[in-house]
Parts: structure tokens; C-alpha cells; sequence
């Protein structure tokens, strides 16, 4: 394997891992609503957050991967 192909794999691990604990951040917040009414505001900041997060780390990963479609 060259250092490009490690680069790129350990790339998309990292930026899967981030989506993921977003993701998962996000899903489990809303999950807690149905228990946890007390708590209903730091669960919409937190749902809101991870959410936004995911969303985000989607978007530049989309750009990314379609400038290097381009180039190449």
C-alpha cells in the first residue's frame, strides 16, 4: 500500500467516526425525551448540536470527495 492509499483510508476513518458520534449524539438525545421531560432543554440543545454537526461534517465530506472527483 502506498502512504497516499494509507492517508486516505485513515482519513475516512476519522471523519466516519466523527459523523458517527454525531449521529449517534443526535439519536440518543431524542431518544431521552420520551423518559427524561426535566431535562427536555439540555436534550434539545444536545440534539440540536450533534445534529447540526453530522449534517455539516456531511456536507464538507460531499464537497470534498466531489472536488477530488473533478481534479481526477
Amino acid at each position: 500500500m502506498t502512504a497516499v492509499a494509507i492517508g486516505g483510508i485513515a482519513l475516512f476513518l476519522v471523519i466516519g467516526t466523527g459523523l458517527g458520534w454525531h449521529w449517534q449524539k443526535s439519536l440518543a438525545a431524542h431518544g431521552d425525551v420520551k423518559v427524561a421531560k426535566n431535562r427536555l432543554r439540555g436534550g434539545r440543545k444536545t440534539r440540536l448540536r450533534s445534529g447540526i454537526y453530522a449534517i455539516l461534517i456531511a456536507i464538507g465530506v460531499i464537497i470534498a470527495f466531489a472536488d477530488f472527483v473533478r481534479k481526477h
